[in-house]
């Protein structure tokens, strides 16, 4: 009933004079409808959280700096459960309202077209850890001594409110209060570490290039923390849980190697730092591709570390243009691990592309086409990594190695902080190559069931 009351009460303030429409609730993703909001663009956020593990408890307040993309009187933005303690927009009180998930805020004057305007929430309560479709868990993950906040597909909204969709992304300014005696570590470069005050000390991490919400990132607990330099003078930022750090160190200290392999393949590195998380055994049921850091619950892999570090470019700096579009992340990140392999005295690209297709015609990884996820549940599920990969191999054999290797590292600079689909991939491939590739996206990419040949 009360939000009822409120959508009146912000239904008659429509008609007091405020010009311009709504913004939409939803992007429409093929698989998430409500999810991010219409009407404008992000290109900032400042966030500053204060939260202490022993009693679960999170204040927050989010600054966002956004350009309108038509005249609003009204827009929302995501978040899941947490308390909105009050909105403001451009220094003046906004009313606001809640349902589930969407956070509506009607300013009391109209955004004009192609302006900029601020708006600050704060906010404060217990954040939520968010089931996915698929049974693992995101958003706000404690662990006793700390908390993981983790946000692929949606999670990013139960510890911030935003436009939570991959299709908008803004340079982040994160600053972290936590008891003395923990960390919090967070995306791009740590500006600041100093006491607040009341035993308490504040983390500040600065992120200038676009990231997508689903890969911001808070980590904290007792983390041993480590910063050097590759040979390139790249800073690389790593933070282990103690419990892991031992088996942790061999592989961590590969990442300039890695970086450096990565380079010669896919290009450039698109950030300013590098590194990793390594958070408590069991803290998440999965790694992820949190930007310049990937988060790994418990010691990675080196066939892991070298996954996640090729998100950087293709997943992270590449953003797909919706969720349907996953397997150009996972697909790339896949492939990378089996050009490691082919480079580092496993089998080759081939090698792996055949076991993979000795499967059963019922086996999971010809479920559905990569392409076309049937729907959220699946989004990670065998398809949308093997099957992804074995697309880029089949696209390899077509065009020769110069070309796709060419290929792969001009994907990555043409859509350089960016966002892509599938078809923009499609048409990119077949216009570098100066190939018609049908015979690939037909069977591999598109069609249902195992292809009748490999």
């Amino acid at each position: 009933m009360g939000v009822v009351v409120s959508g009146l009460l912000l239904a008659a303030c429509a008609g007091s004079g405020v010009q311009g429409t709504p913004g939409a609730p939803g992007l429409r993703d093929p698989y998430f409808r409500l999810l991010g909001n219409g009407g404008y663009d992000v290109t900032h956020y400042g966030i500053a959280l204060d939260y202490d593990p022993s009693e679960e408890k999170l204040t927050g307040e989010t600054v966002i700096t956004a350009k309108a993309k038509k005249s609003l009187s009204s827009f929302n933005l995501d978040l899941h459960g947490l308390d909105v303690d009050s909105v403001s927009v451009q220094n003046k009180a906004a009313r606001f309202n809640r349902a589930a998930d969407e956070l509506t805020i009607r300013p009391d004057d109209e955004l004009p077209e192609g302006s900029t305007f601020v708006t600050r929430v704060r906010y404060s309560g217990e954040p939520k850890t968010i089931t996915d479709a698929d049974g693992s868990e995101e958003g706000w993950l404690p662990d006793g001594d700390g908390t993981l906040a983790l946000g692929e597909p949606t999670g990013s909204k139960a510890w911030f409110p935003g436009n939570h969709h991959p299709s908008d992304k803004a340079a982040y300014d994160i600053s972290v209060t936590v008891p003395d005696g923990l960390k919090a570590v967070s995306n791009g470069e740590l500006t600041s570490e100093k006491p607040a005050g009341a035993g308490r000390t504040v983390f500040v991490w600065h992120s200038a290039e676009p990231m997508a919400s689903y890969v911001a990132t808070v980590a904290i607990g007792p983390y041993e923390t480590k910063s050097s330099k590759t040979d390139e003078g790249l800073p690389v930022f790593t933070a282990v849980d103690p419990a892991e750090s031992g088996a942790s160190a061999e592989v961590l200290a590969r990442i300039p190697e890695i970086m450096k392999w990565s380079e010669e393949y896919f290009g450039p590195y698109p950030f300013s730092s590098t590194g990793a998380i390594v958070a408590p055994a069991g803290a998440a049921g999965y790694a992820l591709e949190t930007q310049t850091k990937p988060v790994f619950p418990g010691a990675p892999d080196t066939e892991t570390l070298v996954h996640e570090l090729a998100h950087q470019w293709y997943g992270n700096s590449v953003t797909p243009k919706s969720w349907q579009d996953m397997w150009l992340n996972e697909g790339f990140a896949t492939y990378a691990e089996w050009l490691w392999g082919e480079d580092h005295g496993g089998d080759t690209a081939q090698e792996t592309f055949d076991a993979l297709y000795a499967s059963d015609a019922d086996d999971d990884i010809w479920a559905f086409p990569p392409a076309k996820p049937t729907d959220a549940s699946v989004i990670s599920d065998p398809p949308v990594y093997q099957r992804g990969a074995m697309v880029l191999h089949k696209v390899r054999e077509a065009v020769g190695d110069d070309t796709f290797f060419a290929l792969i590292e001009d994907w990555a600079t043409e859509y350089h902080h960016g966002n892509a689909d599938t078809a923009d991939f499609t048409a990119y491939a077949e216009q570098e190559s100066g190939k018609d590739l049908d015979s690939v996206w037909g069977p591999w990419l598109y069609g249902d069931g195992k292809p009748k040949s490999p």
